[in-house]
């Protein structure tokens, strides 16, 4: 009965703590611009099945994908356990589930057990990766400090949940004479052969509060690490833009100006020849909350830098850097927000909220206008991301609020803009630019 509520206990503040945590996150993504992402159902389903699911887009580059399938596949299917160590806490019982299946435990649990080999393999094949081997994209500088620290605590504490499930799953066999017949845990409980029963049972108990606790303090670091896509890239990529990879948004307020000097009608809900609003975006109220969403779906994995044509040729833009600048600027807007100081609010007799938030910063005091100049708009990082991020996305509003909000940008442009102004083509042409089809 004690032991009982002292698990409720720890649960209660795990989850209360967890849940706060993440609904500072979704009130962080809820600082964006309303955007309305239009699609079909099943589209989204397919997305959310073959890639979010299916881990589809990851086996472009198979020994990684094989690898992370297996710690996936692990984390999935050790739910079901996960959900008998909580009922057995709350009840107080033991193997609550084992009575009842039987057999068809033994197989669920072995199953658990083969996936939990594969995926301590794979785990020590990612350390040894990150750690060991020199890969190229993940030592850029943006995953020097806390992301390189943070990928690595994730790693050791999914070694920690799986040796804890073994130590639980070996000592209970050894207790109960290989009643149970586990995959792995039989050739495990003869390492207890000779002790007693009081101490296999003290090491049962260890395994199962070890792995529980693990699995708490997982759920509330979740919210300060990389590896929150592991919720959030179900959401990211059911909402996915549906849209061809290579078209962008249109911003009806110049085409109906553009409209207007050319004698055409102007499409209803804009009026040209009114005051223009401003143009793209220079923070995170600017972008849209599925940018934002993006930020905190990145698995920081540098697919899409690993292809950036760019930062290939030695330019400074990294597009795996550009989505973690932004959630590190949302998380910043986020924490001064929940602060209440009215140092940040723009009127101090008003509540502190994203209309009446100022600090003196942007996104530029992160990104850098070399970067975004150096973007060439291909959509490789977008075709790249395993969880459907649009990297461009951000980098082409902060371009737009550059040139057509502050009339600013690099100088070697304006040539360009007056050229397609005057001639409709980015080279300066004496003649038309349909001219040839007429020759």
């Amino acid at each position: 009965m004690l032991s009982s509520i002292v698990f409720i206990v720890v649960a209660v503040v795990a989850f209360g703590l967890a849940g706060r945590q993440f609904s500072h996150l979704v009130k962080n993504i809820r600082l964006g611009k309303p955007e309305d992402i239009p699609g079909h159902t099943g589209t989204r389903w397919r997305n959310l099945l073959l890639v979010a699911f299916g881990q589809q887009k990851m086996f472009k580059n198979w020994l990684p994908a094989v690898l992370h399938f297996f710690i996936y596949a692990a984390f999935v299917i050790t739910q079901v356990e996960l959900i008998e160590i909580l009922i057995d806490g709350i009840t107080g019982r033991h193997r609550v589930f084992w009575p009842e299946l039987g057999g068809f435990y033994t197989f669920v649990i072995s199953f658990i057990e083969i996936l939990s080999v594969l995926a301590l393999m794979a785990t020590i094949a990612f350390l040894w990766r990150r750690n060991v081997l020199s890969i190229e994209r993940f030592q850029k500088p943006e995953l020097k400090g806390w992301p390189f620290r943070d990928a690595n605590i994730i790693l050791v504490l999914e070694i920690a949940l799986i040796a804890f499930i073994f130590l639980m799953n070996s000592a209970d066999m050894a207790l109960h004479q290989n009643e149970y017949g586990f995959a792995v845990s039989r050739f495990l409980s003869p390492l207890w052969a000779g002790t007693s029963p009081e101490t296999q049972y003290l090491a049962e108990r260890i395994g199962w509060w070890g792995h529980i606790l693990v699995v708490f303090a997982f759920l509330n670091y979740l919210p300060y690490s990389k590896h929150l896509h592991i919720l959030f890239a179900f959401p990211n990529t059911w909402f996915a833009r549906q849209t061809s990879r290579g078209e962008m948004e249109n911003m009806p307020e110049v085409m109906n100006e553009v409209k207007s000097m050319l004698g055409l009608a102007a499409d209803a809900g804009t009026a040209p020849g009114g005051e223009l609003p401003e143009f793209g975006a220079n923070d995170i109220f600017g972008l849209s909350w599925k940018t934002l969403l993006d930020a905190y779906s990145c698995t920081e994995c540098g697919r899409c830098t690993a292809v950036c044509p760019a930062n290939l040729t030695g330019k400074k833009l990294s597009p795996r850097k550009i989505v973690m600048d932004i959630r590190d600027r949302m998380e910043e807007v986020g924490r001064n927000i929940r602060s209440g100081d009215k140092h940040f609010a723009k009127d101090p007799d008003k509540p502190l909220s994203k209309d009446n938030y100022q600090d003196g910063k942007n996104l530029f005091d992160y990104i850098s206008r070399e970067e975004i100049h150096a973007c060439t708009t291909c959509n490789a990082c977008v075709e790249a991301c395993p969880v459907l991020i649009n990297p461009l996305e951000p980098i082409l509003q902060l371009r737009r609020y550059e040139i057509l909000t502050e009339s600013a940008g690099p100088g070697d442009w304006l040539p360009m803009f007056n050229s397609l102004e005057n001639n409709g083509a980015v080279w300066a042409m004496p003649q038309e630019r349909e001219a040839w089809r007429f020759a």
